[in-house]
Protein backbone atom coordinates (compact mmCIF):
# COMPACT_ATOMS: atom_id res chain seq x y z
CA UNK A 1 0.00 0.00 0.00
CA UNK A 2 3.07 2.23 0.16
CA UNK A 3 3.96 4.92 -2.34
CA UNK A 4 0.49 6.09 -3.41
CA UNK A 5 -0.11 8.90 -5.89
CA UNK A 6 0.21 11.88 -3.51
CA UNK A 7 3.75 12.86 -4.45
CA UNK A 8 4.08 16.56 -5.25
CA UNK A 9 0.77 17.57 -3.68
CA UNK A 10 0.59 19.89 -0.66
CA UNK A 11 0.52 18.00 2.63
CA UNK A 12 -2.69 17.47 4.56
CA UNK A 13 -3.05 16.80 8.28
CA UNK A 14 -4.86 13.92 9.86
CA UNK A 15 -5.72 13.09 13.46
CA UNK A 16 -5.94 9.52 14.69
CA UNK A 17 -7.68 8.17 17.76
CA UNK A 18 -5.54 5.36 19.21
CA UNK A 19 -6.32 2.52 21.57
CA UNK A 20 -3.44 0.56 23.07
CA UNK A 21 -2.33 -1.82 25.75
CA UNK A 22 0.74 -0.13 27.19
CA UNK A 23 2.10 -3.20 28.99
CA UNK A 24 5.15 -3.83 26.82
CA UNK A 25 5.98 -0.21 25.96
CA UNK A 26 8.25 2.36 27.60
CA UNK A 27 5.41 4.87 27.15
CA UNK A 28 3.71 6.76 24.37
CA UNK A 29 6.64 8.99 23.39
CA UNK A 30 9.60 7.84 21.35
CA UNK A 31 12.65 6.72 23.34
CA UNK A 32 15.91 5.47 21.95
CA UNK A 33 16.47 1.71 22.37
CA UNK A 34 13.03 1.06 23.89
CA UNK A 35 9.66 0.22 22.29
CA UNK A 36 7.10 3.03 22.26
CA UNK A 37 3.65 3.72 20.85
CA UNK A 38 5.01 6.58 18.75
CA UNK A 39 7.74 4.44 17.17
CA UNK A 40 5.28 1.68 16.23
CA UNK A 41 2.84 4.17 14.73
CA UNK A 42 5.50 5.94 12.70
CA UNK A 43 6.79 2.60 11.38
CA UNK A 44 3.27 1.62 10.31
CA UNK A 45 2.76 4.98 8.60
CA UNK A 46 5.95 4.49 6.60
CA UNK A 47 4.77 1.06 5.45
CA UNK A 48 1.37 2.44 4.46
CA UNK A 49 2.40 5.69 2.73
CA UNK A 50 6.08 5.27 1.83
CA UNK A 51 6.79 8.50 3.75
CA UNK A 52 8.95 8.97 6.83
CA UNK A 53 6.52 10.85 9.06
CA UNK A 54 6.75 12.30 12.56
CA UNK A 55 3.62 12.14 14.70
CA UNK A 56 2.63 14.40 17.58
CA UNK A 57 0.65 13.00 20.51
CA UNK A 58 -1.97 14.70 22.69
CA UNK A 59 -0.46 13.45 25.92
CA UNK A 60 2.47 11.55 27.30
CA UNK A 61 1.52 8.24 28.89
CA UNK A 62 4.07 6.48 31.08
CA UNK A 63 5.35 2.92 30.75
CA UNK A 64 2.53 0.45 31.35
CA UNK A 65 -0.29 3.02 30.99
CA UNK A 66 -3.08 2.20 28.53
CA UNK A 67 -5.31 4.30 26.28
CA UNK A 68 -8.74 4.15 24.67
CA UNK A 69 -8.67 7.68 23.29
CA UNK A 70 -5.11 8.90 22.74
CA UNK A 71 -4.88 11.36 19.83
CA UNK A 72 -2.02 11.50 17.33
CA UNK A 73 -1.58 13.88 14.41
CA UNK A 74 0.69 14.01 11.38
CA UNK A 75 1.10 15.75 8.02
CA UNK A 76 1.16 13.62 4.90
CA UNK A 77 1.14 13.96 1.13
CA UNK A 78 -0.75 10.67 0.85
CA UNK A 79 -4.21 10.91 -0.71
CA UNK A 80 -5.58 7.85 1.07
CA UNK A 81 -9.08 8.38 2.45
CA UNK A 82 -9.42 8.47 6.23
CA UNK A 83 -10.96 4.99 6.40
CA UNK A 84 -8.05 3.62 4.39
CA UNK A 85 -5.68 4.97 7.03
CA UNK A 86 -7.69 3.15 9.69
CA UNK A 87 -7.68 -0.18 7.86
CA UNK A 88 -4.14 0.12 6.55
CA UNK A 89 -2.53 1.14 9.81
CA UNK A 90 -4.38 -1.59 11.70
CA UNK A 91 -2.92 -4.05 9.20
CA UNK A 92 0.64 -2.94 9.98
CA UNK A 93 0.38 -2.15 13.69
CA UNK A 94 1.03 -4.82 16.35
CA UNK A 95 -1.99 -6.44 18.01
CA UNK A 96 -1.73 -4.28 21.14
CA UNK A 97 -2.18 -0.97 19.23
CA UNK A 98 -5.16 -0.01 17.05
CA UNK A 99 -6.43 3.05 15.22
CA UNK A 100 -10.08 3.56 16.12
CA UNK A 101 -10.76 6.60 13.97
CA UNK A 102 -9.06 8.93 11.47
CA UNK A 103 -10.19 12.49 10.72
CA UNK A 104 -8.77 15.17 8.43
CA UNK A 105 -8.05 18.31 10.49
CA UNK A 106 -6.79 21.86 9.80
CA UNK A 107 -3.10 22.18 8.97
CA UNK A 108 -2.40 24.08 12.21
CA UNK A 109 -4.00 21.42 14.45
CA UNK A 110 -1.81 20.54 17.44
CA UNK A 111 -3.16 17.58 19.45
CA UNK A 112 -1.52 18.69 22.69
CA UNK A 113 -1.84 22.51 22.66
CA UNK A 114 -5.37 22.56 21.25
CA UNK A 115 -6.81 20.04 23.70
CA UNK A 116 -9.32 21.52 26.15
CA UNK A 117 -9.82 18.45 28.33
CA UNK A 118 -8.50 15.00 29.19
CA UNK A 119 -10.32 12.10 30.82
CA UNK A 120 -8.39 9.42 32.70
CA UNK A 121 -9.82 6.33 34.39
CA UNK A 122 -8.01 4.37 37.08
CA UNK A 123 -9.21 0.86 37.93
CA UNK A 124 -8.69 -0.90 41.26
CA UNK A 125 -9.38 -4.63 41.58
CA UNK A 126 -10.66 -4.74 45.15
CA UNK A 127 -10.94 -8.40 46.10
CA UNK A 128 -9.20 -10.70 48.55
CA UNK A 129 -7.66 -12.88 45.83
CA UNK A 130 -5.78 -11.57 42.80
CA UNK A 131 -7.14 -11.97 39.27
CA UNK A 132 -4.88 -13.06 36.41
CA UNK A 133 -7.32 -11.48 33.93
CA UNK A 134 -7.04 -8.05 35.58
CA UNK A 135 -3.34 -8.13 36.47
CA UNK A 136 -2.32 -5.73 33.65
CA UNK A 137 -5.47 -3.59 33.78
CA UNK A 138 -6.09 -2.89 37.45
CA UNK A 139 -4.26 -2.40 40.75
CA UNK A 140 -5.05 -5.33 43.04
CA UNK A 141 -5.85 -4.15 46.57
CA UNK A 142 -6.71 -7.15 48.74
CA UNK A 143 -8.34 -5.37 51.70
CA UNK A 144 -11.90 -4.06 51.56
CA UNK A 145 -11.88 -0.33 50.75
CA UNK A 146 -14.31 2.20 52.20
CA UNK A 147 -15.66 3.65 48.97
CA UNK A 148 -17.88 6.19 50.71
CA UNK A 149 -14.88 7.69 52.52
CA UNK A 150 -13.01 7.80 49.21
CA UNK A 151 -15.94 9.65 47.62
CA UNK A 152 -16.01 12.22 50.41
CA UNK A 153 -12.30 12.85 49.96
CA UNK A 154 -12.60 13.05 46.17
CA UNK A 155 -15.37 15.65 46.48
CA UNK A 156 -12.78 18.20 47.68
CA UNK A 157 -10.83 18.05 44.42
CA UNK A 158 -12.92 19.61 41.59
CA UNK A 159 -12.25 23.27 40.82
CA UNK A 160 -9.28 25.43 39.91
CA UNK A 161 -6.71 24.54 42.57
CA UNK A 162 -3.04 24.10 43.33
CA UNK A 163 -2.44 20.35 42.97
CA UNK A 164 1.23 20.43 44.01
CA UNK A 165 0.63 17.77 46.69
CA UNK A 166 -0.38 15.29 43.99
CA UNK A 167 2.29 16.12 41.40
CA UNK A 168 5.51 14.41 40.48
CA UNK A 169 8.60 16.40 39.57
CA UNK A 170 7.86 19.09 37.00
CA UNK A 171 9.99 19.44 33.86
CA UNK A 172 12.44 22.25 34.59
CA UNK A 173 12.81 24.06 37.90
CA UNK A 174 9.69 26.18 37.63
CA UNK A 175 6.12 25.68 36.53
CA UNK A 176 2.61 26.28 37.73
CA UNK A 177 0.92 23.46 39.63
CA UNK A 178 -2.52 25.04 39.26
CA UNK A 179 -4.99 23.08 37.16
CA UNK A 180 -8.76 23.01 36.68
CA UNK A 181 -10.29 19.65 37.60
CA UNK A 182 -13.82 19.25 36.25
CA UNK A 183 -14.64 16.03 38.06
CA UNK A 184 -13.30 13.22 40.21
CA UNK A 185 -15.78 10.37 40.63
CA UNK A 186 -15.37 7.12 42.53
CA UNK A 187 -17.64 4.21 41.57
CA UNK A 188 -17.84 0.57 42.65
CA UNK A 189 -19.01 -2.31 40.53
CA UNK A 190 -17.66 -5.23 42.52
CA UNK A 191 -14.96 -6.37 42.39
CA UNK A 192 -13.81 -3.21 40.60
CA UNK A 193 -13.54 0.38 41.82
CA UNK A 194 -13.07 3.03 39.14
CA UNK A 195 -11.84 6.59 39.61
CA UNK A 196 -12.62 8.96 36.74
CA UNK A 197 -10.84 12.30 36.55
CA UNK A 198 -11.32 15.04 33.95
CA UNK A 199 -9.28 18.23 33.74
CA UNK A 200 -8.04 20.85 31.33
CA UNK A 201 -4.60 19.32 31.80
CA UNK A 202 -2.81 17.18 34.38
CA UNK A 203 0.48 17.45 36.21
CA UNK A 204 3.00 14.60 35.96
CA UNK A 205 1.66 11.57 37.87
CA UNK A 206 -1.25 13.63 39.21
CA UNK A 207 -3.90 10.97 38.62
CA UNK A 208 -1.81 8.12 40.01
CA UNK A 209 -0.76 10.08 43.12
CA UNK A 210 -4.37 11.11 43.69
CA UNK A 211 -5.47 7.48 43.45
CA UNK A 212 -2.70 6.41 45.83
CA UNK A 213 -3.89 8.93 48.42
CA UNK A 214 -7.57 8.01 47.94
CA UNK A 215 -6.77 4.33 48.46
CA UNK A 216 -5.06 5.33 51.73
CA UNK A 217 -8.38 6.92 52.71
CA UNK A 218 -10.21 3.75 51.69
CA UNK A 219 -7.87 1.69 53.87
CA UNK A 220 -8.59 3.95 56.86
CA UNK A 221 -5.00 5.17 57.05
CA UNK A 222 -6.03 8.76 56.28
CA UNK A 223 -9.33 10.58 56.85
CA UNK A 224 -11.14 12.57 54.16
CA UNK A 225 -10.30 15.68 56.18
CA UNK A 226 -6.59 14.81 56.17
CA UNK A 227 -6.80 14.23 52.42
CA UNK A 228 -8.34 17.68 51.92
CA UNK A 229 -5.65 19.20 54.13
CA UNK A 230 -3.01 17.86 51.71
CA UNK A 231 -4.74 19.71 48.90
CA UNK A 232 -4.99 22.95 50.87
CA UNK A 233 -1.36 22.88 52.03
CA UNK A 234 -0.15 22.27 48.45
CA UNK A 235 3.21 20.99 49.63
CA UNK A 236 4.93 19.33 46.63
CA UNK A 237 4.58 15.53 46.45
CA UNK A 238 3.19 15.33 50.01
CA UNK A 239 0.35 12.98 48.99
CA UNK A 240 2.73 10.03 48.94
CA UNK A 241 3.61 7.41 46.33
CA UNK A 242 1.74 6.98 43.07
CA UNK A 243 -0.55 4.07 42.33
CA UNK A 244 0.89 1.52 39.86
CA UNK A 245 0.87 2.57 36.22
CA UNK A 246 -0.96 -0.46 34.84
CA UNK A 247 -4.31 0.58 36.37
CA UNK A 248 -4.40 3.85 34.42
CA UNK A 249 -6.09 4.46 31.06
CA UNK A 250 -6.38 7.65 28.98
CA UNK A 251 -10.04 7.51 27.96
CA UNK A 252 -10.50 10.64 25.88
CA UNK A 253 -8.94 13.92 24.76
CA UNK A 254 -11.42 16.72 24.02
CA UNK A 255 -11.17 19.62 21.56
CA UNK A 256 -13.35 22.67 20.94
CA UNK A 257 -15.52 22.18 17.84
CA UNK A 258 -13.87 18.85 16.98
CA UNK A 259 -15.38 15.49 17.90
CA UNK A 260 -12.73 12.77 18.00
CA UNK A 261 -14.73 10.33 20.10
CA UNK A 262 -15.31 6.91 18.48
CA UNK A 263 -18.99 5.97 18.46
CA UNK A 264 -18.48 2.98 20.80
CA UNK A 265 -16.35 4.77 23.41
CA UNK A 266 -17.98 5.04 26.86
Amino acid sequence: MAGDEGAGRPPRRLALVLEYDGTRYCGSQYQKNAPSIQAELEAALTKLTGERLRVALAGRTDAGVHARGQVASFATCSQHEADVFVRGLNHWLPADIAVRRAVEVPAAFDPRRHACGRHYRYTVHNARERSPLWRQRAWHVGVDLDVEAMRRAAASLPGRRDFAAFAGPLPGREGSTIRTLQRCEVARRAPLITLDMEADAFLPHQVRRTVGALVEVGRGRRTPEEFEALLQAARPASAGPAAPAHGLCLMRVSYPDLDLLPMDCT
